[in-house]
């Protein structure tokens, strides 16, 4: 098969260019713009284009299906030529879907957790040398790309994003998969630029429920009022699952899990990762793996690329980074370091980097949830703001939003890199939070500093 990328350099559209090259189909592509990691992994596949640009002629009948990515406009010329000749287009969760329309489909959803949880499952998958197909958010250790197709294995496990899915489908991507094996982790409001209510948000998780194939399941996370009242109301002719955060206890920065074997020591933390845990150990029993196989290879998973991720550590500290930005992640992020980590001062760095982050009635979601840091820091750039444009946002709004009396706020990136350098981290945990770098911060250097 002949395929062409329209906007090939994305995260997860330059793993699905690697995974179909990789497959043996013919892959080319086109981008305005490239940035590492993507632009190195697609020179080493020799998919990387000559040029950056749109070329309509590069699109001619020969090509047997273009994939449409979200960087791209409506008015892009390689997709009005692709549009003129009648090629077909795909938008990147309608490919993966045609590509397993014959396959069990497991799809992981929630508003957070749903990378983690993916994550997990693969983990054990691997451990266990169960092949699968996949496509995940983030890079995970043994795992050459973040998604893999071929034309033998059973399953494919899909992380069931809800933001949309092309520039002219705007329907969201989970809403596409029509899974036999769902899960559901938790809903808190995101994406606000494209769902505008709460009602509205929470409405494209009911599409979810509802998308599941008649006779398959869905596991869900009980504890989430939210969830358990979307799944619950359903009227979907599917299996209810419900799952809990199991039992658990910190010691010595060791957090051991409570099993029928007697504890059992992990190196995730933090309640929202248990949480995910138990949902990941029952997707993993539907797929053949049990309770005791399960904990034996969850036990070596560290965690998913960028998810609270461990960067440096010394005798008296240790930094982590994460990339929380909704409320919810950001306060269950918080509170997971300080449980861990409780006899330390816990310094807690937040940016607000994205278009609901730094939209001036979407931040009183932010209210007391970087209560659980000894020191709190949040950084945000007015030009970025301006960028989105989004009307501007003061330190007084934040100051008010996040109700903490001695809230340290910084706009300068300069300023922000000053107050990191100068620190004492002894006795501490750092926690730099965001879906962004803090306007170019080196988290080699930070690691220099612990």
């Amino acid at each position: 098969m002949r395929v062409h990328f329209i906007a090939i350099g994305g995260s997860a559209m330059h793993n699905l260019a690697m995974a179909l090259h990789q497959k043996g189909d013919e892959v080319t592509g086109s981008d305005d713009v490239i940035f590492e990691p993507s632009k190195s992994r697609l020179s080493r596949y020799g998919l990387l284009p000559d040029s950056f640009g749109w070329f309509p002629e590069k699109i001619t009948a020969a090509i047997d299906a273009i994939i449409l990515g979200m960087h791209a406009k409506q008015d892009n010329p390689e997709l009005k030529k692709a549009q003129e000749l009648g090629i077909t287009i795909y938008s990147y969760p309608e490919f993966l879907y045609e590509q397993s329309k014959n396959k069990t489909r497991v799809v992981i959803g929630g508003s957070h957790g749903k990378t983690t949880i993916t994550s997990m499952i693969l983990h054990v998958l691997h451990y266990h040398e169960k092949e699968v197909d996949y496509m995940v958010g983030a890079q995970l250790e043994g795992f050459d790309t973040m998604v893999h197709l071929t034309q033998e294995n059973d399953f494919m496990v899909l992380e069931g994003d809800e933001y949309l899915s092309s520039p002219i489908d705007r329907r969201p991507k989970f809403h596409l998969y029509k899974p036999n094996i769902a899960l559901l982790s938790g809903i808190a409001w995101d994406h606000i630029n494209v769902f505008p209510t709460f009602e509205n948000y929470v409405g494209q998780f009911r599409v979810f429920v509802d998308s599941v194939i008649r006779g398959g399941s869905i596991t869900y996370n009980v504890e989430d009022t939210t969830v358990a009242s979307v799944v619950e109301n359903s009227e979907n002719q599917i299996r209810k699952i419900p799952y809990t955060t199991p039992q658990y206890r910190v010691e010595n920065g060791t957090t051991l899990l409570e099993t029928q074997e007697g504890e059992m020591p992990i190196e995730v933390f933090g309640a929202h990762n248990l949480s995910n845990l138990a949902g990941a150990k029952w997707i993993c029993q539907h797929m053949g793996v049990d309770e005791d196989g399960f904990y034996e290879a969850i036990a070596s998973f560290k965690g998913a690329s960028k998810r609270l991720e461990k960067i440096a550590e010394s005798n008296s500290s240790v930094a982590y980074k994460d990339f929380a930005h909704s409320p919810s992640k950001v306060s269950a992020t918080t509170r997971a370091v300080k449980e861990q980590y409780q006899n330390r001062q816990l310094i807690a760095c937040l940016e607000l980097h994205t278009y609901s982050s730094l939209t001036a009635e979407f931040l009183k979601e932010y209210e007391g949830t970087l209560n659980a840091a000894d020191e709190a820091v949040v950084f945000y750039s007015p030009e970025a703001v301006k960028i989105k444009r989004l009307d501007t946002v003061s330190t007084q709004q934040i100051e008010k939003a996040f109700n903490r009396n001695d809230l340290i706020i910084y706009t300068q990136p300069e300023k922000f890199k000053e107050y990191l350098y100068q620190k004492d981290f002894s006795n501490t945990a750092l926690l730099l939070m965001s879906s962004g770098n803090y306007g170019g911060l080196d988290f080699e250097e930070v690691k220099n500093m612990i």
